[in-house]
């Protein structure tokens, strides 16, 4: 039985679906922020403007989820209600109910964060234990305004195909750069780009968000997208981030930095997620086992030479300028000559071996993504 339909016509987006995605905005953008304050000046409190963006994000989220359900529950059509899932007597779109709860994880975060700095001192990993309920947070709202918008496209029809298509990408796209940011120590820097570890990793985390939202959305080229946005943020940080002036606060300084450091270049995911897209595109609906085995391999061919020579330009002196924002060390950073090589090439080497389970790793991301992408093309609540 099919849910009414009560979408916006002409694929008018909902304000407090528009909400939520300008949350999990802010929150990915406030993270890449923190990162580059805490690499540039320091934790000198915690009511920094990157913190302020994070947990702007969280409480922005609850307050609108939250609000449509309080409304949902009390005022709501009997359409609107039957189009929402019920938890503890309230009704409310299922995206609504995740990013209520990455609220909740996000905002908890913060006083655990600030007491753990206080007993502990600075980070030594970018997963602290508050850290990782910070980014279960942001992650929940991440998928909470993926769902909002999978349930608005899949009941509008034709009329909202471009609109909700876009806002999907979009916000795969965010969590692209979500998994960036927590793989930042394996595939974070161009340095790394020739060892085994990295392509293991970057073959487990990217193919089930390409290819989901290649499944899922009614966009064609909806994992270049997704992969497009994740660019243009990432290039957008490193360029206003080099505008703002900042001096280190915390000793020892071994670089004295004189404005923001940049986030590492990205990678270049969009010409792999091409590569998915004509796959996507060439074979069709079903054929699911055929299209991840093929795709995974697709995507590892095509990422790991595209990112081999993109690492190897990086490394040269013509990317040491603003455009790239190479040649970027934090603070306590004491620069050497292994700024412009490669890491762990000797201990860790990219072997035919390695390759082979980095494909094996890229299928079953590939075959997960497609499951993921089924369910979510269905969703409707």
């Amino acid at each position: 039985m099919s849910l009414p339909l009560v979408a916006r016509p002409g694929g008018r987006v909902p304000w407090h679906v528009a909400a939520v995605v300008l949350a999990a905005t802010s929150a990915v953008v406030g993270v890449i922020w923190d990162i580059s304050w805490h690499r540039s000046i320091g934790r000198d409190t915690f009511w920094t403007p990157a913190h302020l963006a994070i947990y702007l994000g969280g409480a922005l989220a609850g307050a609108a989820s939250g609000w449509h359900v309080l409304k949902t529950t009390f005022a709501g059509t009997a359409e609107q209600r039957a189009a929402g899932v019920g938890f503890w007597g309230f009704r409310g779109p299922l995206g609504a109910w995740v990013a209520i709860w990455g609220a909740i994880a996000m905002l908890a975060s913060g006083p655990f964060d600030n007491w753990w700095h206080n007993a502990y001192g600075l980070d030594v990993k970018v997963l602290s234990p508050p850290h990782v309920i910070l980014a279960l947070g942001f992650t929940a709202i991440q998928l909470g305004a993926l769902l909002l918008v999978l349930s608005l496209q899949n009941r509008a029809g034709d009329a909202g195909r471009r609109t909700y298509g876009l806002l999907l990408a979009f916000g795969a796209g965010i969590v692209l750069e979500n998994l960036s940011i927590m793989g930042i120590e394996q595939i974070g820097f161009p340095n790394s780009a020739h060892n085994g570890l990295y392509y293991k990793v970057a073959s487990a985390a990217f193919p089930i968000v390409l290819l989901a939202v290649a499944r899922a959305s009614r966009l064609k080229w909806a994992a270049t997208t997704a992969a497009g946005a994740y660019l243009a943020i990432s290039m957008l940080m490193i360029w206003v981030l080099q505008l703002f002036p900042a001096t280190p606060k915390l000793a020892p300084v071994f670089n004295p930095v004189t404005h923001m450091v940049a986030p590492p270049f990205p990678l270049l995911l969009v010409v792999p997620a091409t590569a998915l897209d004509l796959l996507v595109q060439r074979l069709g609906p079903g054929r699911d086992w055929r299209l991840a085995l093929l795709g995974g391999a697709i995507f590892l061919a095509v990422f790991l030479v595209t990112q081999w020579f993109a690492a190897e330009f990086l490394l040269t002196a013509h990317a040491r300028n603003f455009v790239f924002g190479v040649d970027q060390w934090d603070y306590s950073s004491q620069v050497g000559p292994w700024r412009y090589r490669f890491w762990r090439i000797e201990a860790d080497p990219v072997t035919l071996r390695g390759s082979a389970v980095a494909g094996g790793l890229a299928v079953v991301s590939a075959r997960l993504g497609l499951w993921c992408g089924n369910w979510m093309a269905r969703v409707q609540r």
